[in-house]
């Protein structure tokens, strides 16, 4: 039997070098070419085990880390940490009760001269006898808590108009939003002002409904914008043409992904309604009960009416509210940066 014929400058193929597809042997390139196919095919396979194998990084991480990359926002972030920390052991860092008159202060105390500083009252006293330290270290909690109330219930309320808005659109989302631009027009201290005044009675919660309501149009009006852009957006559209029903849409595909803004602008809004609170206190349109330390109380009638005795009275509650505004401001600008896509650098 003879040997097979082979064609003039082909070498003979190896066993399984056969060309695919055709039975024909496989010349040196199309081997070289097959190798580095299948180098590439195992270093994406690698590349593919590493990313599964370390998962993906969801939006709440990657804005956590954006955030930790931000010095400004950490810095916020660690005077928001403090302030809260102090209002929650509040009766663990003050020395006194603040409601207490100490005979020690008292017996010192005249219209013209208030005890300063001394080693049992680091900040001395009151114009009434009371530790003034105690008092600016509880007043933290009264500032937390109306701040973080008025915040929540301003939010809820607006979430709600604007939701409803954004939603159903036509004369609802008019109606609505012509309420809002009515509130809008107004400035915000000035209609705060002009509801606690509607009040019968002046307490702490008149003033957290009022400053509420003066940051319900702002929240009503962001989360409406942004139901409004979700409104046209793929997975909505889809959703639509699968026959999902319209409060399906809103509340599983609409609303969650339009609170991002509205999560944001609450973080702004603390600082805002904290320096409304203070300046409705200040204006003695707050609580009326002069035991209840509060920063904006303690401004008002303790240290403008006692400035020239002792100015230390109202330059460490204004200190206070400035400081405590700026943590809530830039964190709340960090929180922007990192969580909205428009704002990223």
């Amino acid at each position: 039997m003879s040997d097979p014929i082979t064609r003039p400058g082909v070498a003979a193929p190896r066993d399984g070098a056969d060309t695919p597809g055709t039975g024909e042997p496989a010349s040196p390139t199309e081997r070289g070419i097959g190798r580095l196919g299948d180098r590439k095919k195992a270093r994406l396979d690698e590349l593919a085990r590493a990313s599964a194998d370390k998962g993906g990084v969801s939006l709440v991480r990657d804005a956590f880390r954006r955030l930790r990359r931000n010095p400004v926002a950490m810095f916020g972030a660690a005077i928001v940490a403090v302030f809260v920390l102090v209002a929650i052991f509040a009766p663990l860092l003050a020395p006194h009760d603040p409601a207490q008159r100490f005979d020690e202060l008292t017996k010192n105390l005249t219209v013209d001269s208030i005890p300063g500083a001394s080693s049992d009252f680091p900040l001395g006293s009151d114009p009434l006898g009371r530790d003034f330290l105690s008092r600016l270290i509880y007043g933290s909690r009264q500032t937390l808590f109306v701040g973080v109330f008025a915040t929540m219930i301003g939010l809820a309320l607006g979430a709600l108009i604007g939701a409803v808005a954004g939603a159903f659109g036509g004369w609802v989302d008019n109606i609505l939003m012509r309420l809002t631009d009515v509130m809008l027009a107004l400035p915000a201290l000035l209609l705060a002002i002009s509801l606690v005044a509607m009040a019968s009675r002046s307490s702490q919660w008149t003033v957290i409904l009022a400053v509420a309501i003066v940051n319900v149009p702002i929240f009503a009006r962001l989360l409406r914008g942004s139901m409004l852009a979700q409104r046209e957006s793929d997975h909505v559209l889809a959703a639509r043409a699968l026959g999902v029903k319209q409060r399906s849409i809103v509340l599983r595909h609409m609303l969650p992904n339009a609170m991002t803004a509205v999560i944001v602008q609450a973080t702004l809004t603390l600082s805002t309604a904290i320096l409304e609170a203070a300046s409705l206190s200040f204006l003695g349109l707050g609580d009326p009960d002069i035991n209840r330390a509060e920063w904006g109380l303690m401004l008002g009638v303790d240290g403008v009416r006692y400035f020239e005795v002792r100015p230390e009275l109202a330059y460490y509650p204004a200190l206070a509210i400035i400081v405590v505004a700026l943590g809530f401001t830039l964190l709340g600008e960090g929180m922007r940066d990192a969580i909205d896509p428009k704002n990223r650098r």
